[in-house]
């Protein structure tokens, strides 16, 4: 029995090592063309809570993430495989703002939006910005743990999301 549970955790940190240290895994910023950001949110289209395409035109909505946005990456090879991108356009109110999270299927749950979100909070609190405010789908439970992980709280409700503030002061 004792056996069986140390074989259980031994199978438990395996996994842990796997999703903190994926030698396949390379976080990068800004890096991403057009068209590797188009083909990634292609891939992940049927991943959000609505699909991406019902919400937004995913060509148009890609080049805009290329422009205006700052993407915190994560590639396997060639492959852009996880995609935070958020605005810190908002000066006057010190304001970032997450416009997407996004994750390929057959790497969700490993730790990836993670260490990408902590990555776009340091790139925040480096730039000297006091808040960052998301939108998500009351529905989207994962996501919703995963912001409030971080410290995300409720801020405000519009249509069928949330907004969500993680004040940095305080981080």
């Amino acid at each position: 029995m004792v056996m069986s549970s140390g074989v259980l955790v031994l199978d438990l940190q395996f996994w842990k090592n796997r999703r903190l240290n994926n030698p396949d895994l390379t976080y990068k910023t800004n890096t991403a063309n057009k068209e590797e950001i188009l083909a990634h949110l292609q891939e992940c289209n049927d991943n959000f809570s609505q699909p991406l395409n019902q919400k937004v035109d995913i060509g148009v909505y890609s080049r805009k993430l290329f422009k205006k946005s700052i993407m915190f990456e994560a590639w396997t090879d060639k492959t852009l495989v996880g995609l935070v991108a958020a605005y810190f356009n908002d000066t006057e109110n010190s304001a970032g703002y997450v416009t997407n999270v996004s994750i390929t299927k057959n790497l969700q749950g490993m730790g990836i939006a993670s260490e990408l979100l902590k990555r776009c909070i340091e790139y925040a609190k480096q730039n000297n910005f006091d808040e960052i405010k998301l939108e998500v789908s009351h529905n989207n439970h994962d996501a919703i743990h995963l912001y409030e992980k971080f410290g995300f709280i409720n801020y405000a409700e519009k249509d069928d999301s949330l907004v969500l503030r993680l004040c940095l002061q305080n981080f």
